[in-house]
């Protein structure tokens, strides 16, 4: 439950990192990067897989590049309706996702729950 938690929190604290380096991309508080953490992930769990899916043909055509095209449009898609965050343009959605993408692989190698 622990390694859940810090995940959470290590999650939280990325989108933090992301708000302040991506210009474009702005994140108001720690609490509203913890409820955007719980809602990208429920997006990402429920949403994605059906768009991957659909975009099936176009995905192997770009040899999977056009998944970060998805994660993008959720990205923003995610700004729509979270009150304290918000993202400007697409460009700055791609960024967000691709440094948020970077910091959480990291996170997740070395805050490995044994």
């Amino acid at each position: 439950m622990t390694s859940i938690i810090l995940r959470w929190v290590l999650n939280a604290l990325a989108l933090l990192l992301v708000g302040y380096l991506v210009p474009g991309v702005t994140v108001s508080g720690f609490m509203t990067a913890l409820v955007l953490v719980v809602v990208f992930g429920i997006i990402n769990v429920t949403i994605k897989p059906l768009l991957v899916l659909l975009t099936l043909p176009i995905n192997i055509l770009t040899l999977g590049l056009f998944t970060l095209i998805i994660n993008a449009l959720l990205f923003w898609f995610v700004a729509t309706f979270i009150k304290g965050f918000a993202v400007e343009n697409f460009l700055a959605a791609f960024l967000g996702t691709l440094l948020y993408s970077v910091i959480t692989t990291l996170v997740s190698h070395y805050a490995k729950a044994d």
